[in-house]
């Protein structure tokens, strides 16, 4: 069953439909668009739209849910999608906008947030520290030679991608004494002049990194960047971190590279098909197919699950208090734009 709430007692222009809120974001919601009839659905759609919300003018939703080309074609009305999310991979953006409907998205969020878990995967690992708790808290195991780690300080760090959260990234590791060689498309010069980052190509990060962190987004052209030709070129015992998108890292090659020991360790706050690990019945009863490569991936995550080099975690690395706010306040505004008709965060627009 959905909980809905509803500011239906207000005189409204417009029906949003707020799909799936975090807890205490009805509040910071309300604030903004309380002159509409604002219906908020506590679960995530990911098949079909529940029936209450058919009628919305707009749909606001996170990375949880999915909304496809059939579930646009049962909102009649609808004239503004807005993603609460960096990534739009999760809807049909094309075929609304075909529609005529905006799709409007959260281009800059916790930059500054999802750095920092970056690096709480990195010391994580380089220390070992979730695994020597880990075996304490279900052994009550001491043995100190089993857990030791390395330090950050004259290792190389391996960015791709430099935007908000990569140039973060990059400031943080300098204050931790690190090398760091990056990769972009479009290489920020100052940028690296200022911080002593040295722009390379794919290939050389690869191959320089002792930790590689990816910090861009799902296209067709970043699909499976981290593969086994390129995980073919690094050093042998690098680290793999993924706090962007699952597509990028091929889950089965990463499985492989770190079962052989050429991987020493990997970091992932996404992976592909991650819906599937947290609700593994929409796997086994959706009825269309989705193809051996998601169930390769799905049994290659489980595979990574229980191992002791590898930190998996739920898609948090955005989960702090400020961030949320901040996608809340731009998704909001994002939302009343649309019906003004006034410049906001729409997909492919530039």
């Amino acid at each position: 069953m959905h909980a809905l709430y509803s500011a239906s007692s207000i005189m409204i222009s417009m029906k949003i439909a707020y799909v799936a809120p975090y807890e205490g974001e009805k509040k910071i919601v309300m604030e903004t668009l309380g002159n509409h009839e604002v219906v908020f659905v506590d679960a995530p759609v990911r098949t079909e739209v529940p029936e209450e919300l058919r009628d919305a003018d707009a749909l606001s939703v996170f990375v949880d849910s999915a909304v496809t080309v059939e579930m646009i074609d049962s909102m009649p009305n609808l004239k503004c999608i807005a993603l609460r999310s960096t990534g739009f991979d999760h809807v049909a953006c094309e075929y609304a906008q075909s529609k005529g409907i905006t799709v409007s998205y959260v281009p800059h969020y916790g930059s500054q947030t999802v750095a920092e878990y970056t690096f709480a995967l990195i010391l994580a690992l380089s220390r070992k520290a979730f695994a020597a708790y880990d075996e304490l808290r279900t052994d009550g195991g001491r043995d100190v030679k089993k857990y030791e780690g390395f330090d950050l300080k004259g290792k190389t760090l391996g960015v791709i991608g430099t935007g908000a959260i990569g140039r973060h990234v990059c400031t943080i590791a300098k204050g931790f004494g690190m090398n760091v060689v990056a990769y972009d498309l479009y290489p920020d010069g100052p940028f690296a002049r200022d911080n002593d980052v040295s722009y390379v190509s794919f290939d050389e990060v690869m191959a320089q990194s002792d930790i590689v962190t990816l910090h861009v987004p799902s296209s067709k052209d970043n699909y499976h960047m981290i593969n086994k030709e390129s995980l073919a070129l690094s050093k042998k015992g690098i680290y793999v971190i993924n706090t962007a998108r699952g597509d990028l890292v091929d889950t089965v090659a990463l499985t492989q590279a770190l079962q052989d020991g050429h991987v020493t360790g990997a970091g992932l706050d996404v992976y592909e098909g991650e819906q599937y690990i947290t609700d593994e019945m929409e796997l086994l009863t959706r009825d269309e197919d989705i193809g051996k490569d998601v169930w390769k991936a799905f049994a290659a995550e489980h595979v990574l699950l229980d191992m002791p080099n590898v930190i998996v975690t739920p898609h948090v690395a955005f989960n702090s208090i400020e961030a949320k706010r901040e996608i809340t306040q731009t998704t909001t505004a994002n939302i009343l734009k649309a019906f003004t008709k006034e410049p906001q965060f729409e997909v492919n627009k530039k």
